[in-house]
């Protein structure tokens, strides 16, 4: 379970950066910036309850969602689909973190990056890898941007609804790709992603 023992290295204030959303072949990638209170401030049941989003039910996560952004300073950012395909999904994500990191108002003392790479962010980082599993400001950043996301693709999903976005977030799984033979692909589709370019160059 994650901690506060790769933010008890540093000294002011600690943000866990995370995004979700690389792998979906359809809408933005969202990034958070998440400063955690560490002191009284800070409800127990994060430091109980805080983990991987992943591994989290919809309703652990949305009760979360709730209280981190009630506690801590929050910053989320996101790139569009239309920056993915023109700078790639890697560069996208950087972007999306650096406009969460910008969200917060004041820079950080130091970002704690789920990862391996260094997004350029106007602070020290330090890159950790299955950061969300090991420390709480990252797992709360993956929370805030899950959440975020998933609730924009629900949106999109009443406009479109033979995606199951709001039950795939975008994923190519059986029903979307079922949506996408049948109507072909939309606005919010990744042109640049492999499944949507060969469904394209079918249709051309």
């Amino acid at each position: 379970m994650p901690d506060f023992s790769i933010e008890d290295q540093y000294r002011g204030r600690i943000a866990g950066i995370d995004e979700v959303g690389r792998g979906p072949l359809a809408g933005p990638v969202v990034a958070a910036a998440v400063i955690l209170p560490r002191d009284e401030r800070l409800p127990d049941i994060l430091v109980r309850e805080l983990n991987d989003s992943k591994k989290l039910s919809v309703k652990k996560r949305d009760l979360l969602f709730a209280i981190i952004m009630d506690c801590a300073e929050v910053g989320i950012g996101a790139a569009s689909v239309c920056e993915i395909d023109r700078i790639n999904i890697l560069q996208a994500t950087y972007v999306a973190m650096r406009r969460a990191v910008d969200q917060l108002g004041h820079v950080p003392d130091q970002a704690l990056v789920d990862g391996n790479r260094d997004p350029g962010l106007p602070c020290a980082v330090e890159t950790v890898v299955k950061g969300d599993g090991k420390s709480l400001s990252i797992a709360a950043a993956s929370i805030v941007a899950k959440v975020v996301r998933d609730r924009a693709m629900a949106r999109l999903a009443l406009r479109y609804p033979q995606f199951g976005w709001e039950r795939n977030a975008g994923y190519g799984v059986k029903k979307h790709m079922e949506g996408l033979g049948a109507v072909g692909p939309t606005v919010h589709h990744r042109r640049s992603f492999k499944p949507v370019a060969d469904l394209l160059g079918n249709l051309a």
